[in-house]
């Protein structure tokens, strides 16, 4: 039997293995998503400066959705992500899904992005 703890072990092993070739810059920064069971959160991230440029998540306090698990609010922090980070003046960004599937919440996050004019 497969637990929660073993899938998150190779998630991990899986997000290591492709943030060895996905860096973000000052030009383009790294959009990183983290998903839990309640809640999704993004991540615009400079890597060479070690410096979060923008971030939504289901938290924060202008999240007006009651359900905060689903693929209808993994869409809203998708286009307050890219509100964010068009309004810091980013426009192309490097999509990093976190050692998750690229399926359903994250999915619907990085096609909102998309939409709200990040380009990835």
């Amino acid at each position: 039997m497969i637990t929660k703890a073993d899938k998150n072990v190779v998630r991990k092993k899986r997000h290591a293995r492709v943030r060895s070739s996905v860096v973000g810059t000052a030009e383009r920064p790294r959009l990183n998503v983290y998903r839990s069971n309640k809640h999704i959160y993004a991540q615009l991230i400079n890597d060479e400066s070690q410096h979060t440029v923008a971030s939504a998540s289901t938290v924060d306090k202008d999240f007006d959705l009651d359900n905060t698990g689903n693929v209808e609010a993994a869409q809203k922090v998708g286009e307050l992500v890219a509100n964010r980070a068009k309004e810091n003046g980013y426009k192309v960004v490097v999509f990093d899904r976190g050692g998750y599937l690229y399926h359903g919440r994250v999915k619907a996050l990085a096609d909102a992005a998309r939409e709200a004019g990040l380009e990835f």
